[in-house]
């Protein structure tokens, strides 16, 4: 049974990507990961907050005690110091030595400044591809839908003009026409996008009376709106697409490859089960494919994509009435 499939311009032994998490933060974990299955492996991000911050408490800590030229801060903004900057170069490299499957960085980052130059020193890492992990809550009432969209594009901009490592999006399904801006992401050159990326929902503690987080992990239920749009853009984009959020068995893989994903990425339900149970998820994949008679994941991918239906907008339409009149008739 064939399971390999290609992906950000890397071939994957299987479709199955551990998500950056507290799952991926160590050599030992992603070794385990490794054992069981994992393809690749996103190791946990790292923030443009933590890289700028080191960057100005280095520059501020060296301001107090001597006089500083102005070359000193530009070598320090290509060459921050230790701590977790430092740390996790480290990590990738020891990764990267360690295991056999790709490695992929992880960047969360909300702007274009000059933390991209950090692209380049991952790349010296040998890692195989970075990962973006973007996500601009449309919130702030003085700035535009555009130009929260623009702010995409400026850091894949920015990104690529330090590093040529394989670049993929993560992103959200905020976007006022989603299927367009993923369109136009696909076209800027990256090699994939993943679909979606999952946050801290807030909560209230009502007898605390604060906001706290919560709803950390997803869960099954979260997978109609990745299958969705995984389904709909399957085919009609100039990348390789990711799903993530809600894979949390091997009927859910499935569901996503026959939507025309290349790849899922998993994290949650490892939490839940443990990294064993990828090897579950892999061997409910090949029963059902020896089931269904295909040799290859090439033969059943996007089998059910919007793309491939005979009149789509009547599908969906269909499904819509059908469901209604389900109601109708309890």
């Amino acid at each position: 049974m064939n399971l390999t499939t290609k992906f950000a311009g890397l071939t994957l032994e299987n479709p199955i990507i551990a998500g950056s998490s507290g799952l991926t933060d160590s050599i030992d974990k992603i070794v385990e990961l490794e054992k069981n299955g994992a393809a690749a492996v996103v190791v946990k991000s790292l923030f443009e907050e933590e890289i700028i911050f080191e960057m100005e408490e280095q520059a501020h800590s060296m301001s107090g005690r001597f006089f500083v030229y102005p070359e000193t801060y530009d070598y320090m903004e290509e060459f921050p110091q230790e701590d977790s900057i430092r740390k996790y170069l480290r990590l990738l490299k020891e990764a990267k030595e360690t295991v056999k499957i790709p490695i992929i960085a992880s960047i969360n980052c909300v702007s274009a400044q000059k933390w991209t130059y950090f692209a380049s020193e991952i790349e010296k890492t040998g890692a195989d591809a970075l990962e973006l992990n973007i996500f601009i809550l449309p919130s702030d009432l003085n700035r535009s839908g555009q130009e929260n969209e623009k702010l995409y594009f400026e850091i894949i901009s920015e990104v690529k003009k330090h590093t040529n490592l394989p670049i993929i999006l993560k992103i959200s399904f905020y976007f006022s026409n989603l299927a367009q801006m993923i369109t136009k992401l696909s076209e800027t050159g990256i090699k994939a996008i993943t679909m979606f990326n999952r946050f801290y929902s807030p909560d209230f503690d009502i007898d605390n009376m604060s906001v706290v987080s919560s709803y950390v992990l997803s869960s099954a239920d979260d997978l109609p709106i990745s299958l969705r749009w995984m389904g709909i853009m399957s085919g009609r984009v100039s990348c390789d697409l990711a799903a993530s959020t809600g894979v949390h068995d091997g009927k859910a893989l499935i569901k996503q490859l026959l939507a025309g994903a290349d790849a899922v990425q998993i994290a949650s339900t490892l939490y839940k089960h443990g990294p064993n149970y990828i090897k579950r998820m892999l061997e409910d994949l090949k029963n059902w494919m020896q089931e269904q008679g295909f040799n290859s994941i090439d033969d059943f991918r996007g089998k059910l994509s919007h793309s491939k239906a005979h009149d789509p907008a009547a599908y969906e339409r269909v499904q819509f009435m059908k469901n209604f009149r389900q109601y109708r008739n309890r």
